[in-house]
């Protein structure tokens, strides 16, 4: 591949979160999770397009005020709460290339972590461009809560999620610091080579490397108390958000 790859921006905004009602466009500082990432993706420089998969007029509408692509909805049976990512990365990737827009890479940027800045974006990239021999980079942190320490129940007995631990000293009845390092995605993105998709079906392929992110970067709204400790986080200088260029959406 000569010169540098190309990568299209996937910004996936399904209407029908049950945790939080309509969750992709919940206000944060005066403005729908989205738009930051939109902006993010935007001010990054590192895509050659930005498109947002959405289920939603509504959506695909304050998609395109904060600057991203829409050029079609995403087909309702690849938008439910167990539709796979695959489905709708396929169907996007696929679609784009009939219209004459193939893109070496692609990158998934879910609204959910507004604290992820444009240089999150363009180190991740340049990680990723520096290795060779990967399929994908997923975003990880440090896990809070071991695996080691996990259980399985069942009735009134329970084992534990990890059992080929020390017996003389099992992970459950070990200190954290004694425990390996263990990390856990976040949602902050991904990045994969396209070919992975389309011909392997799967959004990660086979040989993943790690990208950590770091400080807020990898921080989550899943629940309504995220949003609330979103605010915090900003109130106390803890983590920042993008730079929104456009007004608030206003509908």
């Amino acid at each position: 591949m000569s010169g540098r790859p190309s990568i299209i921006g996937l910004i996936p905004a399904r209407a029908g979160s049950q945790r939080i009602k309509d969750k992709n466009i919940v206000q944060l500082q005066g403005h729908p999770l989205i738009a930051y990432s939109v902006c993010a993706a935007l001010d990054s420089g590192v895509f050659d397009a930005v498109v947002a998969s959405t289920d939603s007029q509504l959506y695909a509408d304050i998609a395109r005020h904060y600057g991203a692509e829409a050029p079609f909805l995403r087909p309702v049976e690849m938008a439910g709460s167990k539709s796979p990512d695959i489905e709708w990365v396929r169907y996007t990737l696929e679609r784009l290339a009939a219209l004459g827009r193939a893109y070496d890479s692609f990158s998934i940027l879910r609204p959910t972590s507004p604290f992820r800045l444009p240089q999150t974006i363009q180190r991740a990239w340049g990680e990723f461009l520096a290795q060779e021999g990967v399929d994908s980079l997923r975003a990880v942190e440090k896990c809070k809560q071991h695996p080691g320490k996990m259980w399985v129940v069942r009735g009134q007995r329970m084992t534990p999620l990890l059992p080929l631990t020390p017996p003389a000293r099992p992970w459950h009845s070990s200190q954290y610091a004694d425990l390996p390092e263990v990390y856990v995605q976040n949602a902050s993105l991904e990045i994969a080579w396209s070919r992975v998709a389309l011909e392997e079906g799967t959004i990660a392929g086979n040989v993943l490397m790690p990208f950590f992110t770091q400080g807020s970067e990898g921080w989550d709204i899943n629940h309504p108390e995220d949003v609330w400790i979103a605010e915090r986080l900003l109130a106390e200088g803890q983590a920042r958000l993008p730079v929104v260029g456009p007004p608030p959406w206003r509908g």
